[in-house]
């Protein structure tokens, strides 16, 4: 097992290399076809044909120095090997080769990397090319089968290389995607919350300033802890995606994302604003993995984010319904019910829904008991022997 990881790490890292030079990778295709067309020369030829010449290996190393730019001009290099070949043929008496190595690695070039107006003019060369170098060889239908056989291979491979390719591509780009959504959604969670605080705290300053002055000062101090908090956070993530990833001592951040173990020291903070925050726990409480502790944390900081900026209300309630196969997060308050909650331009609600669904399970959203206040139930599938702490 560890030789295999050995030489599959070596190979990752070989076409890490390839990809970040493909010159150099070309060059060492090119010397790899050397070597296989060198073979040859080294056995001794049959009585009665001269023997290999250096005239003649110079010439079949013409006939590979222009894989060195197969993949800057693939059809311009398949006419150069054609031409090299030809020459070869008809000015020097060497050794054949048993498969026509430069041919088939530019054919596979040309049909992983050119457009499809180049394919088919490579199609339209081949079909001249090996009739004509199979008449000027050995004239058998046997190798002009072969030939045809291999070349066609060589063509099916390049397009399965460009279908994998696009796939990995695409892959790659829906990954981006998703990633930005989340990075999105985490930024938005951050920063409305924070910022909600704030604006709460600060209306409300002025009027503490004259009718109670000491409930004035611990509104600043909650926007000064919000504030922090905020920045704490957005530091944490900037350093994630920042390109080395590197702290002050060299190493990537490792902080885990807030869980349930972090409800209180939101619903403290909340408090802190002047809404009555209740908070309990139903069935049987038990450890959570800590991504779904993330997204509970997560819903319910949106959810009390839209109570403070829209709904109006003195009290919210949050509950934690522990089932035998899923975790229900209910958020409900006593504000003005669903018209408070903005129809345009909102992403709290549908963040939400995404991180329900991430985990697959859903959201609702809607009027509360009694068609009163505002409500976000939110379950999530938690197996009974959940491993991971909150």
């Amino acid at each position: 097992m560890g030789i295999r990881g050995e030489l599959r790490g070596r190979w990752e890292r070989g076409r890490v290399l390839a990809a970040d030079h493909p010159l150099l990778a070309d060059i060492g295709v090119a010397l790899l076809v050397q070597g296989a067309m060198t073979m040859p020369f080294l056995v001794p030829r049959a009585p009665g044909l001269p023997p290999a010449s250096w005239a003649a290996y110079g010439m079949s190393t013409l006939t590979v120095l222009p894989l060195v730019w197969r993949r800057r001009a693939p059809v311009a290099v398949l006419f150069a090997v054609l031409a090299a070949n030809l020459l070869y043929r008809l000015t020097v008496d060497g050794p054949g080769q048993p498969l026509p190595y430069t041919g088939l690695v530019v054919v596979y070039t040309v049909a992983a990397l050119s457009a499809p107006r180049e394919r088919l003019v490579t199609g339209l060369v081949l079909a001249v090319a090996v009739p004509v170098g199979v008449w000027l060889n050995t004239r058998s239908a046997r190798e002009l089968t072969f030939s045809l056989f291999v070349f066609a291979a060589a063509y099916v491979f390049g397009r399965l290389t460009d279908a994998r390719q696009r796939a990995h591509r695409v892959e790659a780009e829906q990954a981006a995607a998703r990633e930005r959504a989340r990075i999105a959604r985490e930024m938005h969670d951050i920063l409305s919350h924070a910022v909600s605080l704030m604006i709460v705290q600060a209306e409300a300053g002025p009027v503490a300033v004259r009718a109670a002055p000491e409930r004035a000062e611990a509104a600043f101090d909650a926007i000064s802890a919000a504030g922090r908090d905020a920045m704490a956070q957005l530091r944490h993530m900037l350093g994630v995606l920042r390109d080395d990833g590197a702290g002050s001592d060299g190493t990537a951040p490792r902080e885990p994302q807030p869980g349930l173990a972090a409800l209180p020291g939101l619903l403290d903070r909340v408090r802190g604003s002047g809404l009555d925050v209740t908070y309990r726990a139903v069935g049987d409480v038990r450890p959570v993995s800590a991504g779904v502790g993330a997204t509970v944390f997560r819903v319910v900081q949106e959810a009390l984010t839209n109570t403070l900026k829209h709904a109006d209300a003195h009290s919210a309630q949050i509950q934690l319904t522990y089932s035998a196969c899923e975790l229900e997060v209910t958020v409900s308050d006593d504000g003005r019910g669903p018209h408070a909650v903005p129809r345009r331009g909102g992403h709290g609600l549908v963040g939400i829904r995404e991180r329900a669904a991430a985990h697959g399970g859903g959201a609702v959203t809607g009027p509360g008991a009694g068609g009163r206040g505002f409500e976000v139930r939110v379950r999530i599938p938690v197996p009974a022997a959940a491993e991971a702490g909150a």
